[in-house]
């Protein structure tokens, strides 16, 4: 009796395994999950916070993040409408760090551009403290560097809930504003891209100005430099930048179309979920967790959908 029971059972299992199997195939990829959202869940970026940076390979398209930053956001936007940035280069590109891009003779005040009506240094913005209620979607997979992380407005965001304060993290792609030893000294006029493993380390020592949500795909490309914090050792091997300017300033005709998927929608919970989870003919031990540098927005544009 116990044989045949035993039997059975092994039948029953050896029926649902290809169930299974089928089932994990029909699971939802992140893309068709993407092709399923609906209009209201997709954001389009304030043209006054979108950021045009034109180079030889293409745009960067960044947006600001007027509501963390607001001060260097401000002085940023001064800088782009005196066409401060236009002609200035990328001067640094250090391996699995960062690209950094701004006037090559900054550090020497007899040949430096001049900021114009920019101010030259700012109060530090390393942190967001009180201020206006921001929106946040708590991711709950825990962290390393802070005791909450989550998602506002599409910035991959880090709390303490204890302390009051908040601050953008330093993920792939995250903008940050470079400066000197003293914390006043980055003023926007020369700005990073993270383009390696995020150096989290970073977070809460230098005010982050935004996020580039187009044109990694350039950045990370870049020759890396051969001096010390890979700097490039020769001019010519600097890429010299068209033109900087904000969305705004663009004839509406001229924009790239471009809209973010919103942090706290469904469809943006079901991603995360599935990229935590993936389970398909390839992966077939999802790892459970998921880091929050590892999650991506998705950007897409509208007049393709």
């Amino acid at each position: 009796m116990l044989a045949r029971t035993c039997l059975a059972l092994a039948l029953a299992a050896a029926v649902a395994l290809p169930a299974l199997a089928d089932d994990a195939k029909k699971s939802p990829t992140p893309k068709e999950l993407l092709a399923k959202s609906t209009p209201a869940e997709w954001r389009t970026p304030d043209p006054q916070n979108l950021v045009y940076m034109d180079l030889p390979q293409g745009r960067i398209i960044i947006e600001l993040a007027q509501d963390w930053t607001p001060a260097h956001a401000a002085n940023i936007r001064t800088l782009i409408r005196e066409h401060y940035f236009d002609g200035t280069q990328v001067i640094r590109v250090q391996d699995n760090f960062v690209t950094q891009w701004g006037d090559a003779d900054g550090d020497d005040k007899a040949k430096a551009k001049s900021i114009g009506t920019a101010k030259e240094t700012l109060t530090p913005e390393f942190t967001r403290k009180g201020g206006k209620p921001y929106p946040f979607t708590k991711l709950a997979d825990g962290d390393v560097y802070a005791p909450e992380v989550g998602f506002s407005e599409g910035f991959p965001v880090a709390r303490d809930p204890k302390a009051g304060e908040a601050w953008i993290a330093h993920c792939y792609g995250t903008v940050g504003v470079a400066r000197d030893t003293g914390p006043e000294t980055g003023n926007g006029s020369s700005l990073y891209a993270i383009i390696g493993q995020a150096p989290r380390n970073l977070d809460r020592n230098l005010a982050v100005a935004g996020k580039v949500i187009k044109g990694m795909e350039i950045l990370s490309a870049y020759p890396r430099g051969g001096e010390p914090m890979g700097f490039y050792d020769k001019p010519e091997q600097r890429v010299t930048i068209k033109s900087v300017r904000l969305a705004a300033d663009v004839p509406e005709a001229e924009r790239t179309p471009i809209q973010v998927l919103r942090t706290d929608s469904k469809t943006f919970a079901a991603v995360v979920d599935a990229k935590r989870n993936r389970r398909d003919a390839f992966y077939t031990r999802p790892a459970g967790k998921i880091d929050l540098c590892n999650i991506s927005v998705p950007v897409r544009d509208p007049s393709k959908k």
